[in-house]
């Protein structure tokens, strides 16, 4: 088995969730178990783990930070997590993704040989928020406040790989997130026919 380099995990769980009412989207329970819960399990072997959001409940030993200015967006709130990342690794995920695993995590980190590698869902579309990055050229991405708001703008000029993990028949792609009452409804109903 090759022996991976250590790796830390920045979960963005901002937003105000305008389609979901406002409730705080990381924080609403799929399964047995908030969303925000099921990313970090996702990355529990990471040497430290960040969330950037407004406050809310983390398991102990989780770093909680907020961007700046608050609500400022995906790449105000990457730059606020890596400026507590010391690994030369960092997987980034959004906090709503209640299917994400580990064993994704890891391939992802097998998979890392340039700037990055991130997910493909199944219409080609990038998931920009569940990929494994080198932490200095995802620093020099966005570390200008004054330079693209967008993230998938910001990191247009990285070397980026991308890898688009199987799904087998009848199960829930990784990817799925929960930005919508009806994408909500069916990962909880997803969940809910889940072994165990």
């Amino acid at each position: 088995m090759q022996e991976l380099p250590p790796y830390s995990a920045v979960v963005l769980a901002g937003g105000r969730a305008a389609r979901l009412g406002g409730r705080h989207k990381p924080q609403l329970r799929v399964g047995d178990r908030t969303m925000i819960a099921a990313a970090l399990a996702a990355v529990a072997d990471a040497s430290s783990r960040v969330v950037v959001g407004p406050p809310q409940e983390v398991p102990a030993g989780v770093t909680l930070t907020r961007e700046d200015p608050p609500g400022g967006g995906p790449v105000a709130a990457l730059r606020a997590g890596l400026a507590a990342v010391e690994t030369d690794v960092v997987a980034v995920l959004a906090g709503d993704l209640p299917f994400v695993t580990g064993s994704l995590i890891g391939e992802l980190r097998r998979r890392l040989q340039r700037d990055g590698v991130l997910v493909v869902d199944d219409s080609g579309r990038d998931q920009v928020l569940l990929g494994v990055w080198r932490s200095a050229a995802l620093r020099r991405a966005v570390g200008d406040p004054a330079g693209p708001r967008a993230l998938f703008r910001a990191l247009s000029g990285l070397a980026v790989d991308r890898y688009r993990p199987p799904v087998p028949p009848g199960e829930v792609p990784p990817w799925l997130d929960c930005d919508t009452p009806e994408e909500l409804a069916r990962a909880r109903e997803v969940a809910s026919r889940a072994p165990g």
